[in-house]
């Protein structure tokens, strides 16, 4: 495996998973293979579980970790070919790439949409400058349109915590005040259509995601009624696809409650803000698997860099 920039890039997800879960029972057997290998993780957006988680899974590989944040310590890069840079830009990303190439053998990317231009975020410029103009292999840490690391990490905590041979699945938007990117709904899915499993997804209607991605997908604009019977229930905001970036709704009744819940188990990407997209009786009870996935964060990336060091040799 060159790159890790999508959740397609997985090639058999239940031996990544049984993979992963082995991994897991002994982080630090494999710690010889990133001796004397330095991965950078550059920022472009704030984070707490995948920076940490991706340090982390690099310092269980035996793995040196430089981290920049771009927000506020590089440069400001242009990606545009031909551009004449008389602007705010002080860098292209043809010399970025290029010079942090040969500090790194591995580089971590994490750019968030813009939710202003769609054709510009669907481009993915950040991650795909970067896969085109350096010369090491690129891990998508979360860009404009997937997080592949948090759908690997909820298969692990999916497979972790159920036995069914069919379970049932929902993926269900709640109300947020801002904006939210489409990125780790979208990676969902495509993790959900790898495998065996009853997956609806509900919203209210506007919120309607990338046809290109939920082809196939059953939608149910009832939320109670997508819930009944779940065994987990994924819960996430994102902005309207159609009205791009656009905030159509923001019912509080689309909460998750107790109620909804029923047995199912409730996960969560985190950050969460509690008693806007699930009350606190959900998050602090034992079917809450929210810390759970947390730490899975850590073996996803581990086995990601694992397969990117083997292939390295």
């Amino acid at each position: 495996m060159k790159h890790f920039l999508s959740i397609n890039d997985i090639d058999s997800l239940p031996n990544w998973v049984n993979e992963a879960r082995s991994l897991k029972k002994n982080p630090h057997n494999h710690k010889a293979l990133g001796a004397e290998k330095t991965i950078g993780l550059l920022f472009f957006n704030n984070s707490l579980r995948t920076r940490l988680s991706t340090q982390k899974a690099a310092m269980n590989l035996g793995m040196e970790v430089m981290v920049m944040n771009f927000g506020n310590e590089g440069w400001a890069l242009e990606y545009a070919d031909g551009t004449i840079m008389d602007q705010g830009a002080s860098e292209h990303i043809k010399e970025a790439a290029q010079v942090v190439s040969q500090y790194c053998d591995i580089i971590g990317i994490r750019a968030f949409a813009s939710l202003n231009d769609k054709a510009k975020d669907e481009a993915e410029v950040v991650l795909n400058g970067f896969k085109k103009y350096a010369t090491v292999p690129i891990v998508n840490m979360e860009s404009s349109v997937g997080h592949p690391l948090q759908a690997f990490t909820d298969a692990i905590t999916l497979a972790e915590n159920t036995s069914k041979v069919n379970p049932k699945v929902v993926l269900s938007w709640a109300p947020h005040p801002k904006a939210l990117p489409h990125a780790v709904a979208n990676s969902f899915i495509q993790m959900m259509q790898m495998q065996e499993v009853d997956f609806v997804i509900t919203h209210p209607k506007g919120y309607e995601l990338d046809p290109n991605i939920t082809k196939g997908v059953r939608v149910e604009y009832n939320q109670r009624k997508a819930c009944e019977n779940a065994d987990f229930i994924y819960v996430k905001n994102w902005s309207s696809y159609s009205n791009y970036g656009m905030v159509l709704n923001q019912d509080p009744q689309w909460m998750i409650t107790k109620a909804k819940l029923g047995n199912a188990k409730f996960m969560h990407c985190l950050p969460v803000r509690r008693n806007v997209i699930v009350e606190d009786e959900v998050l602090d009870s034992d079917q809450s698997l929210v810390i759970e996935q947390a730490n899975n964060r850590t073996f996803a990336a581990q086995l990601v860099l694992k397969k990117m060091l083997e292939n390295l040799k």
